[in-house]
């Protein structure tokens, strides 16, 4: 059972669908105003609609985000922050699967999306987060996390490699848990707890570019984006999460990630990532 959200804020990314969608529905549905990122205006706006019909929310936002493409990701922080609205909630939703190339910021694209924007849309508003504090960072991964055997720093800045990019995929998702465990190591104390979770294998646009025959392969024995949507709510609300920080979730459950998820990688991806995106992330807007 979701307490009651009324009064707080959240930014869901990727919410024009799937887990994302449901997610940002049922914060909406309990009160809470609610952000969402779109790549494209028009698919953001018709996201919008089904989510105040299925609501009756007039606290819905829309921010476009192209993860992709770093000037975009410092585009939508200052429109947010811009907006004076607090944050007790950053979900980073967004994310792709099945895809092969370069993001346009130069990042292997499943990397380069769901880590490297990820991390950079983060700090830009974390300041805004611990001056809203109580608050929460969640980032949605997967067990395929488990499948990397490590990061290569080299080859995340060179074209995907494989035919169906799992290996790049599973890469960026163990970079996803990793950043939530740094980010609450460095936030201890500030009122800003983090997670990573399994959302479970779930049926969404994410599998969307799989080659036939691949792709049903993949997902017909999945779930419904309201199962998957489960784990996201509990780390986002649940009150007895509230001391609880870096951790990784798997079915409403704290469980132990990959043994690749040490203190050592985590820092050294930091290091990285800051450095990739400019030390200095201090966001425009105040």
């Amino acid at each position: 059972m979701m307490p009651d959200q009324d009064g707080r804020t959240f930014f869901v990314t990727g919410a024009t669908g799937g887990i994302g969608m449901v997610t940002a529905r049922e914060l909406a549905a309990r009160g809470a105003t609610v952000f969402i990122s779109a790549r494209s205006a028009a698919k953001g706006r018709r996201a919008l609609d089904q989510l105040a019909a299925a609501t009756g929310s007039g606290r819905l936002r829309l921010l476009e985000l192209e993860l992709g493409d770093l000037d975009s990701v410092r585009a939508c922080a200052n429109a947010f922050l811009s907006s004076g609205a607090p944050l007790h909630g950053l979900i980073n939703n967004a994310g792709l699967a099945g895809q092969r190339g370069l993001t346009a910021s130069g990042f292997e694209l499943a990397f380069g999306t769901n880590h490297v924007g990820t991390f950079l849309l983060t700090e830009l508003l974390t300041k805004r987060l611990r001056d809203s504090a109580p608050a929460r960072v969640v980032n949605v991964a997967s067990v395929g996390h488990r499948k990397a055997k490590g990061i290569d720093f080299d080859a995340v800045r060179r074209p995907t490699k494989t035919r169906i990019a799992y290996s790049e995929y599973c890469v960026s998702k163990l970079a996803n848990v990793l950043h939530a465990a740094e980010l609450g190591r460095r936030l201890e104390g500030s009122g800003v707890t983090t997670y990573s979770l399994h959302p479970g294998a779930v049926a969404t646009d994410v599998w969307r570019s799989v080659p036939w025959p691949i792709r049903p392969l993949i997902t017909r024995r999945m779930l419904s984006p309201e199962d998957g949507a489960r784990t996201t709510l509990y780390c986002a609300t649940a009150p007895d999460l509230a001391a609880e920080t870096g951790g990784y979730y798997d079915n409403c459950q704290r469980t132990e990630p990959s043994e690749l998820v040490t203190p050592e990688l985590a820092a050294e991806l930091w290091r990285h990532s800051a450095a990739w995106v400019g030390t200095a992330v201090e966001p425009v807007a105040a």
